[in-house]
């Protein structure tokens, strides 16, 4: 006799189109959640930089665990932002609410972060080794136009992994989406709403170099800021669909 299947299956969101003025709605939302407590948000941001830099002091693996580690610290941002909206006191421990409930998750994020950083690096230092090499049998014509193919590759092949980071903190903390499908979905929303994540790319793009400006302490706002936008661009992006239930004792993890 045929066992019944008692575990769900929980759809994955569907990415909605946005529209161009909403990125400016997204920023402007990331600074009233500033603004509702800016002392506790300067100080997770500080302690976010601190966390970041020391981990890249680390011995041997330092240079690979900050990417790993990023998501993590984004999930806790994203987590403070979400309370905030719902009228809860923002809590400095709210920087670590991702570690408390999704590390394993958020890890991977991570570790698909770093593993698509090295892909990045590999295909566009080959294209560039290839154009060296053409240089020597074609001139500099080949060595240009190897040079210009492998920065092409790499910016192309950097420009998807941001897209598929961008959302990924987002869905697995707050819709309990696995990691790969995240990102995947991420990617998906970028790309169908090219222009309005493009403009808000290239405003993101201004705020930071004004944020560099005073000796980078912009950056204690502008990081906050961020953590706001981020929160309502997944909300109009992804939050139109139910957000995934949580799982129930003697329910399967999510595969990616």
């Amino acid at each position: 006799m045929t066992q019944p299947n008692h575990h769900r299956h929980h759809p994955l969101p569907t990415p909605a189109s946005v529209t161009p003025a909403q990125a400016l709605r997204w920023l402007a939302t990331g600074w009233r959640i500033f603004t509702a407590n800016p002392g506790v948000w300067v100080v997770q941001a500080l302690i976010l930089f601190v966390i970041l830099a020391a981990l890249g002091f680390l011995p041997f693996l330092g240079w690979a665990a900050a990417p790993v580690a990023f998501p993590l610290l984004v999930g806790g941002l994203l987590a403070g932002a979400h309370a905030v909206e719902q009228g809860q006191t923002l809590r400095i421990d709210h920087l670590f609410e991702g570690l408390r409930r999704h590390p394993g998750n958020l890890l991977m994020v991570g570790g698909f972060h770093l593993l698509g950083t090295l892909i990045a690096a590999a295909v566009g230092g080959s294209a560039l080794f290839a154009g060296g090499a053409a240089a020597g049998l074609g001139g500099v014509g080949f060595a240009a136009g190897g040079l210009m193919l492998g920065v092409l590759v790499f910016s192309l092949l950097s420009a998807l992994l941001v897209m598929a980071l961008s959302f990924a903190p987002a869905l697995v903390m707050l819709q309990n989406v696995a990691p790969l499908d995240a990102m995947k979905l991420s990617a998906l929303a970028c790309l169908r709403n090219l222009l309005t994540f493009g403009l808000l790319a290239v405003m993101l793009y201004v705020l930071v170099w004004l944020a560099l400006i005073p000796a980078g302490l912009g950056m204690l706002v502008l990081v906050p800021v961020l953590a706001g936008a981020l929160l309502a661009a997944w909300r109009d992006t992804f939050a139109q669909a139910p957000a995934l239930a949580a799982p129930l004792p003697g329910d399967p993890p999510p595969h990616a």
